[in-house]
């Protein structure tokens, strides 16, 4: 994993339009005020499935995005920042953060001029694995998040003061976190105190992180779905015997290993489906299953649909501005 940083400051609205399409999203802008110039300052840092940055546009604008995979955290260290998602209007001040999730239609309706964000990007694959090796809820697609996190209490605020910190950091050649062994921890810490933050629930049950042996196997199955797995193997990567991992994996998962295996093939594939130029046979023999009738038929079960339909809607809805054209229109002066 390599570590990079981007610094920009640009008075011009397309060079700004890019950068933060760059580092962030595809977004349509929009200025609120009337001034022919933006004052962009963007600092962002990319971890690896965490991109931690420092935003301000300098200027009133507003901001539509569909988060296309990715998680976003927003946290004003200045400022307000009004959004809405649906008919529920939200503002963020300095002590509260607005949160963004994957795949959903969301709109900064304002964001003031004097407003200077934390702004954290967690990759959609990588904070719900994430989620799904320590005690938070049984594996899932899309992870539920509250939409803002109070980042005034103790567990917020550490979370906080750690992405303030790496926003912060002025990089050379030879800095710590372009060390490979030291990016992905960070990314790590940053993910889980989210988490943590975000869902403190988890954190009163007993051990809140799950044994050893089943965040073994569940790296080892999120590392290769697609293999032949044998219970007998799991047991062999969490040294311990195939009962007691079937009695981990109830207690601290609430599923066996082989639907954890499953459900964890099945997000794939509804990955690859949701491409469109896949067929359903090669979906299926990627990823482990048996037979396309079988993949047909869990999909089935879990979505309540067929995968072919998830093809053919993927193929004919993709969003209108995504035909030839690498970002939305700007609209601005």
């Amino acid at each position: 994993m390599s570590t990079t940083e981007q610094l920009v400051g640009t008075r011009d609205w397309e060079t700004a339009h890019q950068a933060v399409a760059d580092a962030y999203f595809p977004h349509e802008l929009r200025a609120l005020d009337e001034r022919d110039e933006v004052d962009l300052d963007l600092r962002t840092i990319e971890l690896g499935g965490v991109t931690i940055g420092r935003l301000t546009w300098g200027t009133a604008v507003s901001i539509a995005c569909d988060y296309p995979g990715a998680y976003e955290v927003n946290v004003p260290l200045t400022g307000r920042l009004h959004s809405r998602s649906g008919s529920d209007e939200l503002v963020s001040t300095p002590g509260q953060g607005t949160i963004f999730t994957a795949d959903r239609p969301s709109l900064i309706t304002r964001w003031t001029a004097d407003c200077h964000v934390v702004g954290v990007k967690f990759d959609a694959d990588h904070l719900e694995r994430e989620a799904d090796r320590i005690h938070l809820s049984p594996i899932r697609r899309r992870l539920s998040l509250p939409e803002r996190l109070d980042v005034s209490g103790a567990d917020g605020a550490s979370w906080l003061n750690l992405v303030t910190a790496l926003s912060a950091q002025t990089r050379d050649p030879v800095d710590l976190l372009a060390n490979p062994l030291v990016g992905p921890q960070l990314a790590s810490a940053v993910t889980t105190a989210f988490l943590l933050a975000v869902t403190p629930e988890a954190a009163e049950s007993d051990g809140h992180m799950r044994p050893g042996m089943v965040k073994r196997v569940l790296d080892a199955l999120h590392d290769d779905p697609g293999r032949a797995w044998t219970l007998a193997e799991m047991a062999a990567i969490g040294g311990t015997s195939v009962r007691r991992l079937q009695e981990a994996f109830a207690e601290f998962v609430e599923t066996t290993p082989t639907r954890a295996l499953a459900d964890i093939r099945l997000d794939r594939a509804r990955d690859d489906l949701d491409v469109g130029d896949v067929t359903v046979a090669d979906v299926a023999a990627r990823w482990g299953f048996s037979s396309p009738s079988r993949f047909a038929a869990a999909h089935r079960r879990r979505y309540g649909v067929n995968p072919s339909e998830v093809v053919r809607g993927s193929q004919l809805g993709r969003p209108a501005w995504d035909s030839g054209r690498t970002t939305p229109p700007i609209d601005c002066p």
